[in-house]
């Protein structure tokens, strides 16, 4: 689930930051920003563009995913459901449905 609060955004910078045993000016300048605005990122006070949360990700040796995409809590209790679902079903039912996600799963690479 993409994540389009930017306090959200900051606290997840800060956290890593922090476990990285880096300072906010350490991050600022390996990103090529001012203090100040990296200050107001961590804080979720300004709006950032795509350059900077790239410049942000490779100093701090992350993927954007990592800070704009979050776990959905309801994923688990899905799979969950949809396993019983496919429980119940017959064998032929079942090859099929596992013959339609492999193709499914395939055309994501």
């Amino acid at each position: 689930m993409l994540v389009f609060d930017f306090r959200t955004i900051g606290n997840k910078l800060l956290a890593i930051r922090k476990k990285a045993g880096l300072t906010q000016s350490e991050v600022a300048e390996a990103a090529n920003l001012s203090d100040r605005t990296y200050a107001d990122i961590e804080r979720g006070t300004v709006n950032m563009r795509i350059e900077t949360i790239l410049k942000i990700c490779e100093a701090l040796h992350i993927t954007p995913d990592v800070i704009l995409t979050e776990d959905n809590p309801n994923l688990s209790a899905k799979q969950a459901d949809l396993l019983n679902q496919l429980d119940k079903c017959t064998i032929k039912q079942k090859e099929t449905a596992l013959e339609l996600l492999s193709v499914y799963l395939k055309s994501l690479i």
